[in-house]
């Protein structure tokens, strides 16, 4: 799937696209560094990518830098600004005011990227009328009036999973055409309607396999050198190529513990 990019020039591929918003980021570290030109090399290494897959990305803006001289890392910036729509002021609606929907309305960091959180709802009626970061909350029952009185066409969901959906349905009734899902469950939109979705399990999660695989390997490096661990054998399926290990010396026995009132008697009040 492309995405269409600005007149006069080729659709800009899907993974590029994600693609560019790291490219800003880095850029930005490097101009509050002072650096006015970059590479296509210390560009990717502060991106974290491919440098030709970097030149390639960059080439879809028009922009192919100067030999021996890399690329102007202000006009840069506002070639993929202007290419994502940044220079353009987005109003934002979060829906769903509990811890996550609060630290979102108070993020600065939206202001300066082109986004201005202008509406809060959420479904709760004692939170109608609280302010937070300046704005009313207001109830989610007003939804369809606000979005078409502030022409809001991007919208934060972070409410339960499972009213999820039913937010999102309401937000595309109301004309909003791009949502940005952080409760933890499959919503589904109509074609034309742009989902993203955050999910910090499945992160969290993807994690985890990494750990669980640095685990098998049984490597850990610790002062510079390597050191193995031996993984425990299973009690319930030992590994057959242990059978031949030296036995190690018996353990003590397991001390039982006591029944819970026994320990309420030693356990402090």
């Amino acid at each position: 799937m492309a995405s269409m990019s600005s007149p006069g020039m080729a659709a800009i591929p899907e993974a590029t696209v994600a693609r560019l918003p790291v490219y800003l980021r880095a850029l930005r570290t490097l101009q509050d560094r002072g650096t006015a030109t970059v590479s296509s090399e210390e560009l990717a290494t502060v991106a974290g990518v491919n440098s030709a897959k970097l030149r390639k990305d960059l080439s879809f803006l028009g922009s192919y830098g100067t030999r021996g001289v890399g690329y102007d890392v202000e006009y840069l910036i506002y070639q993929i600004s202007r290419e994502l729509g940044l220079s353009l002021d987005w109003p934002v609606a979060i829906i769903g005011i509990g811890n996550l929907g609060h630290a979102l309305a108070n993020y600065g960091g939206f202001v300066s990227r082109g986004f201005r959180i202008a509406a809060l709802f959420d479904a709760d009626p004692r939170l109608s009328g609280n302010r937070v970061a300046g704005l009313v909350i207001r109830h989610v029952d007003e939804l369809d009036e606000v979005i078409a009185e502030l022409g809001i066409s991007i919208a934060v969901i972070s409410v339960p999973p499972t009213a999820a959906q039913a937010v999102a349905d309401r937000l595309v009734a109301a004309g909003v055409t791009s949502i940005l899902n952080f409760a933890p469950t499959v919503v589904t939109v109509p074609e034309g309607v742009d989902l993203r979705k955050v999910d910090l399990s499945v992160e969290l999660q993807i994690l985890a396999f990494h750990e669980q695989r640095k685990a098998a390997e049984g490597k850990r490096t610790r002062g510079g050198r390597t050191v193995r661990r031996a993984m425990r054998e299973d009690p319930v399926n030992p590994d057959p190529d242990q059978a031949s290990a030296p036995e190690r010396p018996a353990e003590p026995p397991i001390r039982q513990h006591r029944s819970a009132p026994d320990l309420n008697e030693v356990l402090p009040a």
